[in-house]
């Protein structure tokens, strides 16, 4: 993946001025591009610490680990969210001190616990009695977060069909850890990726706070809670549901009545972080008529930067520089496999060869997960963008 730098500002542009910034990069860069605003991300930073002033945030990396955008997150205040050996060898290499990481996947290798004890990440969760033998046995100092199931209605990705404990064992597992001598400080959740209802998260808090002072009575004095991430963005222009602030005021409230105020409130937000900052530029290579529609060949696809659209259930809003009328066309991406399909049914201007189609709000989920160089094609070069 090639990266570069661009100073062209991106800030609360016009269209014309968009298109101005995204004609100017595809001259003197080429595509696919992926350009980052560095003032979106300090806008959705800026709106989450205004809005939940008491909830640490801590980056979820595996959002996008471009290195830019981590250090510019760190330059803001952030902490931060790795979910393996390699995002935290990445993260503490670009100067961020360990203390400011959560390891935050419930299921670790021995290996990578190795590294998270030989590098000062103390701080990790886990939902399962087999997790606990491997932390006692390779990092015995760590500060665990029990990570419980909860409900995770409305949201794109249900994790908890993958991860978190039943909330019946909860104690047990609390009671295991320090058994084993370790140390339990809090409880962690996830209400699933791009969660559209805050009463997900309201369920969870009150979960969370029986937790909190039913471990009270054996002996436990928990800390931390960990919100998880799963804060939703927009990814159209269309999209109609709860906004950050709404759910925010209610997230916060329900903390307020819940908990006590020495208790540490941490988050994960990826999707929210870096999503809205970034903007895909591709270009037509092919074209055809088919199946009654126009069929257009992107230079960028499902195996790249569009591959949210199968990882993350993403559906992206697709625009061009053209105006004109529009007719119901079909997206592909350049690989030849036909799996590599984008879209079969958008409205779109009539393109041609080198015409300009163009995604916002996909800088969450999209080169994070494109595959390397399938076909010989590889991911679009990210562009850092004021």
């Amino acid at each position: 993946m090639k990266k570069n730098s661009h100073n062209n500002n991106f800030k609360n542009g016009s269209r014309k001025n968009i298109k101005q910034i995204i004609r100017s990069a595809v001259k003197k860069h080429a595509s696919p591009l992926l350009l980052i605003s560095r003032c979106t991300i300090k806008k959705q930073y800026d709106t989450f610490r205004r809005y939940l002033p008491e909830v640490t945030p801590y980056y979820a990396v595996k959002a996008n680990t471009y290195p830019d955008i981590i250090k510019y997150l760190y330059k803001l205040g952030a902490f931060f969210d790795v979910a393996s050996a390699n995002e935290m060898a990445l993260t503490l290499s670009l100067g961020i001190p360990p203390k400011k990481l959560i390891f935050a996947h419930t299921i670790k290798s021995e290996k990578d616990l190795i590294q998270a004890s030989n590098s000062g990440v103390h701080l990790m969760t886990y939902d399962n009695e087999m997790e606990l033998y491997k932390i006692k046995k390779h990092c015995p100092e760590a500060r665990l977060l029990l990570r419980i199931r909860v409900s995770n209605l409305g949201s794109n990705i249900e994790l908890s069909l993958k991860f978190g404990a039943d909330v019946d064992q909860a104690i047990p597992l609390l009671q295991k850890a320090r058994h084993f001598g370790l140390n339990p400080v809090g409880i962690s959740f996830h209400v699933g990726s791009q969660c559209t209802h805050s009463d997900s998260y309201l369920q969870a808090l009150e979960i969370s706070s029986t937790i909190f002072q039913e471990s009270k009575n054996y002996g436990f004095d928990l800390k931390i809670l960990d919100l998880g991430g799963g804060f939703p963005i927009k990814h159209r222009d269309s999209d109609n549901f709860e906004d950050f602030k709404t759910m925010a005021r209610k997230i916060r409230l329900e903390i307020k009545n819940l908990f006590d105020k020495k208790t540490q409130v941490i988050a994960e937000p990826g999707r929210f972080m870096v999503g809205p900052a970034g903007t895909l530029i591709t270009q037509v290579v092919g074209r055809t008529y088919r199946n009654n529609k126009n069929y257009y060949y992107l230079n960028d696809g499902i195996y790249g930067d569009f591959s949210g659209i199968v990882f993350d259930n993403c559906k992206y809003e697709f625009k061009t520089l053209r105006n004109g009328r529009k007719h119901l066309s079909t997206l592909a991406g350049p690989t030849c496999d036909s799996f590599d399909t984008i879209s079969v049914s958008e409205d779109l201007p009539e393109l041609d060869l080198g015409s300009v189609v163009y995604v916002r709000n996909i800088g969450a989920y999209s080169c994070a997960s494109a595959v390397t160089s399938f076909n010989g094609f590889t991911p679009a070069k990210i562009i850092m963008v004021s």
